[in-house]
């Protein structure tokens, strides 16, 4: 992965920053804290997802694929708590060059634009760093406010997929947005 991909401050004194192998046991507090919060927006959890073991595996394997080109993991970190994530993932170069971006951020934090400074700085990293086109993300058709986030941070609906992905265990449709990055 180039390097490049620096720490940006977000409102409320949050930082986004790429995770680290050290952020296990407060990434596992932090869904720990949030769980019932982000339960209806995911995929049903495992058993011990929360354990910090578990978390410091998925680090590691989140690191790999980050030097590997396929992915930027970040957190969001606000006066040393991790409050949230954001992941560019399934990163393709090429003739696609794109992405996708996914997010969750603590509930105290939420409506706070916090989020939406987040998604911009991931584009624009997804752009100046790894020289991406396009990012795209998707949201349940209920999630207004991530559907809000999206909206301004420069993305724009461009369809609308049935059973897209198993959410609180459940297939459920999703809205799709994308935004290019060379405008």
């Amino acid at each position: 992965m180039p390097d490049g991909v620096t720490p940006v401050a977000l409102p409320a004194g949050v930082t986004l920053r790429l995770v680290g192998i050290d952020d296990g046991p407060a990434l596992a507090a932090a869904r720990r804290r949030d769980r019932e919060h982000l339960a209806p927006w995911e995929p049903v959890r495992p058993e011990g997802f929360e354990d910090v073991d578990q978390h410091v595996d998925r680090i590691r394997d989140q690191l790999d694929g980050h030097r590997a080109g396929r992915l930027v993991p970040y957190v969001l970190e606000q006066d040393g708590r991790i409050v949230g994530s954001l992941t560019v993932s399934d990163v393709v170069l090429g003739a696609f060059c794109s992405a996708h971006v996914g997010y969750w951020l603590a509930s105290d934090l939420t409506g706070h634009g916090v989020m939406t400074a987040a998604v911009r700085a991931s584009a624009v990293q997804a752009r100046d760093v790894l020289g991406l086109h396009r990012l795209q993300a998707a949201t349940l058709p209920h999630n207004t406010p991530s559907q809000h986030v999206l909206a301004r941070a420069g993305f724009e609906q461009i369809g609308y997929a049935p059973a897209y992905l198993q959410i609180a265990g459940r297939w459920q449709d999703h809205v799709l947005f994308q935004r290019i990055l060379h405008d």
